[in-house]
């Protein structure tokens, strides 16, 4: 197997872009890979092209990748189209570096594109019920609406009162509030603990311009905000996007040829699916896969400079931060309220301000988090003002759909410099 490396990646700013069509954020995001690669289009051999929901959203299927690419010139090379809920754009990126690796080709396109923003807001949410199965989803709202009741009653027993409520909402934060309200009874975590994740990655955002949020909120802004679902409020939450990310990857043999002196190694991009653990005590799916990445890498947790984690909530970055073993089951909470995530702590994490700040163009979120990666190693000015001193091995996570009490894709990749 070949060592793989990046020479290039680019992003668009995430956000809404309502007079933006997804060939446009495409071309901006390629054209800018293309440039900090230093080679041009006619010399890509593949494309593998992550997208989640276009079909459902504007009932393009089939040749996404081929439709946004044709138009900006690149055609005849072999396109990929890949659709895996959230982790759709870190699958495309598995696919092109196991193709480089085996040699097959030198220089391939890991692209990554959602557009998500609409006058009708209630079209969207079919993209993310979709990302369930669908055949228990009545049973699955149930519970959640059970779930919302229990806590509504026990906080009306404490003589607390119930905050303002955040509108719409997609199924995800019931999933996501249910999982941290099991977690704060089993291990003490708290409301004020998400928060702090919160507020850190509102302040990392405030130095990334191509973040969809970039203001700053203080932990008590955070815990006053209005509700989506106990114990999350709206900052803890990701918004959807509209966004294109792209990575040009290639062998080591091509990043010298052409003197390639930014490339980045991809030491490690697993990809797996979550499953139904035999016992409550059984290492997690993504446990399972960071320990296979890590070994692969040739790398510990205590190696890593910086992560990107699936943070769709606040919850999502404390489980991730305890289940990639940065710190003990039970313990994200308090290593986040230790300063230990934030910039200019042992292990920063989400220092592009995370889905809660960057946004969530869902299938175009994983190559995001491994541009974000790539630019820390890379240096030369591409992370701006959020560079991580010194970073020499970073770790992105991504997950992708709910199947029962896990996640349905699930990805972990490791870049070396």
């Amino acid at each position: 197997m070949k060592k793989v490396k990046i020479i290039g990646g680019a992003m668009t700013k995430f956000g809404r872009h309502l007079d933006r069509n997804l060939k446009s954020l495409v071309a901006e995001a390629v054209n800018g890979a293309l440039k900090d690669a230093g080679i041009e289009k006619e010399q890509l051999q593949g494309a593998w092209v992550g997208n989640a929901s276009q079909g459902v959203l504007q009932g393009q299927e089939s040749i996404r990748g081929q439709v946004v690419l044709r138009d900006m010139g690149i055609g005849l090379i072999p396109v990929i189209n890949v659709e895996n809920a959230c982790a759709s754009s870190a699958t495309a990126l598995h696919g092109a570096r196991a193709m480089v690796a085996l040699g097959e080709m030198d220089v391939a396109l890991a692209l990554g594109m959602e557009k998500m923003y609409f006058e009708d807001r209630a079209k969207v949410l079919p993209a993310f019920t979709g990302c369930m199965d669908m055949e228990i989803l009545p049973q699955l709202m149930q519970a959640f609406a059970e779930q919302e009741e229990k806590i509504r009653k026990e906080r009306e027993a404490k003589g607390e009162t119930e905050k303002a409520k955040s509108g719409q909402r997609t199924v995800f934060m019931d999933a996501y509030a249910m999982m941290a309200n099991a977690h704060m009874e089993k291990y003490g975590s708290t409301q004020r603990q998400l928060a702090v994740i919160s507020s850190k990655n509102h302040y990392h955002s405030s130095m990334n311009p191509l973040a969809q949020y970039q203001n700053e909120f203080s932990v008590e802004e955070v815990l006053a905000a209005p509700e989506v679902a106990y114990p999350l409020t709206r900052p803890m939450c990701s918004p959807i996007g509209d966004g294109a990310a792209a990575l040009v990857i290639c062998s080591e043999e091509f990043a010298n040829r052409i003197g390639a002196s930014h490339a980045v190694e991809v030491g490690a991009c697993m990809l797996g699916s979550g499953e139904d653990p035999e016992e409550e005590k059984d290492e997690s799916t993504m446990t399972k896969l960071a320990k296979s990445a890590y070994e692969r890498a040739g790398v510990g947790p205590e190696d890593v400079s910086l992560a990107e984690v699936h943070d769709a909530t606040a919850y999502g970055e404390l489980y991730a931060t305890e289940n990639l073993c940065f710190c003990p089951i039970g313990g994200g909470g308090a290593f986040a309220e230790a300063g230990h995530s934030t910039l200019g702590g042992k292990l920063p994490v989400n220092v592009s301000g995370g889905l809660e700040s960057q946004g969530h163009p869902i299938g175009a979120t994983g190559v995001r988090q491994v541009v974000e990666l790539y630019w820390h190693l890379a240096g030369g000015g591409r992370a701006g003002k959020r560079q991580v001193e010194g970073a020499r091995v970073g770790l992105a996570q991504n997950a992708g759909g709910t199947i029962g009490a896990s996640e349905a894709a699930l990805s972990v990749t490791i870049l070396k410099k």
